[in-house]
């Protein structure tokens, strides 16, 4: 089994940075691939970014290109997600997922979520 746990969010101004971190615990070294995703109240859990460890290849959405950072620290099971210049589009609350199968933009039934960090920007 793998656990995650997300920290990091919080309230900040628009265009400000803010940084996620996500730590696996378990079975880190059966995971190939890590994500970040967000929600809003009433819309459908929308990729963010992913980083596979396998050939260490990131991938954004559109929305937060030049914007968001996706890396690891393997050292610490550790996964971050560095925010720029946010904007009040990015409020949400962010989920990171683990998958023991590499993915891109849409993480698989095997993946593991954590319990989500909020974040809100202020205009």
């Amino acid at each position: 089994q793998v656990q995650l746990v997300e920290s990091g969010g919080g309230l900040v101004q628009s265009g400000n940075s803010l940084r996620l971190s996500c730590v696996v615990s378990g079975r880190a070294n059966s995971i190939e691939a890590m994500g970040w995703f967000r929600q809003t109240p009433g819309k459908e859990r929308e990729f963010v970014a992913t980083f596979n460890l396998r050939d260490v290849r990131t991938y954004y959405a559109d929305s937060v290109k030049g914007r968001f950072t996706i890396a690891r620290d393997s050292a610490k099971n550790t996964a971050y997600l560095q925010m720029n210049d946010l904007k009040p589009e990015d409020t949400a609350v962010y989920f990171c997922a683990a998958s023991p199968k590499v993915f891109i933009t849409r993480a698989p039934a095997e993946a593991y979520w954590g319990p989500g960090t909020q974040v809100t920007v202020s205009s």
